[in-house]
């Protein structure tokens, strides 16, 4: 396994909320205001701003065939998008509970 798919796979294991992003990306922005909003502990990284930020969305693409940010890992699932995320607003306080993360 690859370094980056080792450090990504570390990141969604270690954390019950795992948002891969991009600082300037207006959807990771709504992403994370939406997460901030239920309460929710979250872990994001700037892929932009981390040497191996590249790498990672590679070995993310391979996982989830998802090349876009933000890239959103709930209890070690992928959900997927900021579109993914807003359309499951109802199920995510239930989400996040039982990930922990609130």
């Amino acid at each position: 396994m690859s370094a980056a798919k080792t450090k990504a796979q570390s990141i969604i294991d270690e954390n019950p909320v795992a948002v891969f992003s991009k600082s300037y990306c207006p959807y990771c922005k709504a992403t994370k205001q939406l997460l901030s909003e239920m309460g929710a502990k979250y872990y994001a990284i700037e892929l932009d701003q981390v040497d191996d930020g590249a790498a990672i969305q590679d070995a993310l693409e391979e996982m989830t065939h998802q090349r876009t940010v933000p890239n959103v890992f709930i209890d070690k699932k992928h959900i997927g998008g900021n579109s993914d995320l807003q359309s499951k607003k109802k199920e995510l306080p239930n989400l996040l509970k039982s990930a922990g993360a609130v």
